[in-house]
């Protein structure tokens, strides 16, 4: 009685690694964008007292305040990934708030986001994006921030 071979031919596992292989090249960058993301998420919630602090002023004065001590914004470090935080007054209606990221991943670090904010009668209407100088990549932001 001939006895049939069980199990798997080297040809076989050769294509199963291969596949595996092809699926981790494609998951592991897709994931390291993933968790870039969920960590800027903090970023952007860094920005929402100061963006508050803003829009109230606005709305109390009619102007965008002076600077950042006006707006009683405080643009030490906060967060576990914000180095620091800058204001400036565009105009008497419009207003940037500038956030510059550290200690996330070593792709966004250095890398600044910002939130535009202006305002007419019915309030601020605020736009985060990547600065315009020295920004992160969109890709890097969460999808409130893509535009």
């Amino acid at each position: 009685m001939k006895r049939t071979q069980q199990g798997f031919t080297l040809i076989e596992l050769m294509i199963v690694v291969a596949i595996i292989g092809i699926l981790a090249a494609i998951a592991i960058p897709a994931y390291q964008d993933y968790t870039i993301r969920a960590k800027m998420s903090e970023v952007i919630n860094v920005l929402t007292p100061a963006k508050a602090s803003v829009s109230e002023y606005y709305i109390s004065e009619g102007i965008m305040p002076a600077d950042a001590t006006a707006a009683g914004i405080n643009t030490g470090t906060q967060g576990n990934y914000v180095s620091s935080m800058t204001y400036t007054r565009n105009s008497s209606a419009n207003a940037t708030i500038t956030v510059t990221i550290n200690n996330l991943d070593p792709a966004v670090d250095t890398k600044k986001v910002a939130l535009t904010g202006v305002g007419s009668s019915s309030g601020v209407t605020w736009t985060c994006a990547p600065a315009a100088s020295g920004g992160v990549e969109k890709k890097y932001l969460p999808a409130s921030c893509r535009g």
